[in-house]
């Protein structure tokens, strides 16, 4: 969770004089010394990941009109609602009212009730889902290392063809192990690399995009996409709206970051432009490249077979980020699980006991849980079709509640928003638009999950 004050020296902190007060701010937590600079690089290593290489696959379907105008219109939508969550950080007077720490303290202290569940269940479901996702991309990757070597010593057109269970196994035994890591606290460390290596691979996949289109001679792609000719109406439909959610799963904030309105702000400013300036020169630099043959993923659909060690690289540094991103969004299931077995068997050594002491200190709880956790979303993803399905599935179903919704509904409280006003029936639109958004979404994924499956064997590969 990001923490940012506007200013180095709190006023709210208490009596500077005193360096334990001085450590502290008003609310009893270690002093928030971030900048806009450092809250905006905190946003977009969270939202910049493997998202970014479906980008082009849904340009495609939606032309070169459509596909930029949609992702720069998210873009505004995401700028938007992340500027009125800001808002929401304090409960009551937006300076001095009481801090919300995280999501859903601030779903909780603003708007309490059902809704609190709902949101609950809505971002653990989507933490679960991201899980799977994530361990269906890291598969792929590792197969498509293999089979980029393959292709270099036997040909391109090779089958090259191998199972991804086992790189799915492999994965799962290097989850299992860093998912003993305690807390959050303890894998600070893994963040940071993950962060780089998700700059790494987007930045080869653009980098290799610009160099193919070059090698071209020029930009592919039609103003509207695949034609109706390569695929029935139906089809055409189901891509678009598969498509809008993969766009949604790109952008959508995996956690929002709450801090002081101001700062938090400004920061929002930079993050988004930066990041819907870098998706829109990946989706469209990897639709200009192979037009309306751009695979669903952009380094492991073999649009690019050279330099072979390139394409290596960054499906390695995919790997690599995925294991700690499989972390970052598996600890707050982790800890859910944790603090009610806690909390309903206190005196439970199986429960409570800790075997050793630093950052892979195991409890019998710890083993048991995460354990069984990582075998049954590995057994899961290995039964599950492709990561452009499974991406624009969770894109849409998670964008529209945690995007918009709360933080639409948070805001209209906060500031007592007039029924019936212009600026209520303004954020009921938005509301409204984007759940239909969402909606269509989830059919086309849905959709094309269905179609799939029709050629899918699970436990395959």
């Amino acid at each position: 969770m990001v923490h940012i004050q506007p200013l180095e020296v709190s006023l709210e902190a208490g009596n500077l004089a005193d360096p334990a007060a001085a450590a502290l701010d008003d609310d009893g937590r270690p002093r928030r010394t971030g900048t806009v600079l450092t809250a905006s690089a905190h946003i977009v290593t969270g939202v910049v990941g493997s998202g970014v290489l479906s980008l082009a696959w849904a340009t495609a379907q939606l032309g070169w009109v459509a596909g930029p105008t949609t992702m720069a219109l998210f873009g505004g939508v995401i700028y938007y609602s992340s500027t009125i969550l800001a808002d929401c950080y304090r409960t009551g007077d937006p300076a001095a009212g009481s801090r919300n720490h995280s999501y859903v303290e601030a779903v909780r202290t603003i708007l309490g009730g059902a809704k609190v569940k709902f949101c609950g269940v809505i971002q653990y479901a989507n933490l679960v889902g991201i899980t799977i996702g994530y361990t269906i991309a890291a598969s792929i990757s590792f197969h498509a290392i293999t089979r980029a070597n393959c292709f270099h010593n036997k040909g391109h057109h090779d089958a090259c063809h191998s199972s991804s269970t086992p790189y799915m196994i492999g994965f799962g035994a290097a989850r299992m192990v860093f998912s003993q890591i305690p807390n959050f606290d303890q894998i600070r460390w893994l963040s940071v690399v993950a962060s780089v290596m998700s700059f790494t691979y987007s930045g080869i996949g653009l980098g290799l995009g610009i160099a193919q289109t070059d090698d071209n001679g020029g930009f592919r792609g039609t103003l509207t996409g695949i034609a109706i000719a390569g695929v029935t109406v139906m089809q055409k439909l189901w891509r678009i709206l598969q498509a809008l959610g993969n766009i949604t799963f790109a952008y959508t904030i995996k956690s929002p970051p709450p801090s002081e309105a101001a700062v938090m702000k400004k920061a929002t400013a930079l993050s988004v432009a930066t990041t819907t300036a870098f998706y829109v020169m990946c989706g469209c630099m990897g639709y200009a490249a192979f037009g309306n043959d751009a695979p669903d993923n952009l380094l492991t659909g073999f649009g690019f077979y050279e330099p072979f060690w390139l394409v290596d690289v960054a499906n390695g540094a995919i790997v690599v980020h995925l294991v700690g991103a499989y972390q970052v969004f598996c600890q707050p299931i982790f800890a859910f699980v944790e603090r009610w077995a806690a909390a309903r068997w206190p005196e439970s050594g199986f429960v409570t006991r800790e075997l050793g002491v630093g950052p892979f200190a195991l409890s019998a709880l710890r083993l048991v849980w995460r354990s069984g956790f990582v075998c049954l979303t590995t057994l899961v993803a290995m039964a599950m079709p492709s990561f452009g399905a499974i991406v624009g599935l969770m894109g849409a179903l998670s964008f529209w509640p945690l995007t918009v919704y709360f933080p639409v509904e948070m805001y209209m409280k906060q500031r007592a928003v007039a029924r019936g006003g212009a600026r209520w029936l303004c954020l009921k639109a938005l509301t409204g638009t984007c759940l239909v958004v969402s909606v269509a979404a989830t059919v086309g994924s849905i959709a094309g999950m269905v179609g799939a499956f029709k050629v899918f064997r699970p436990f395959g590969g």
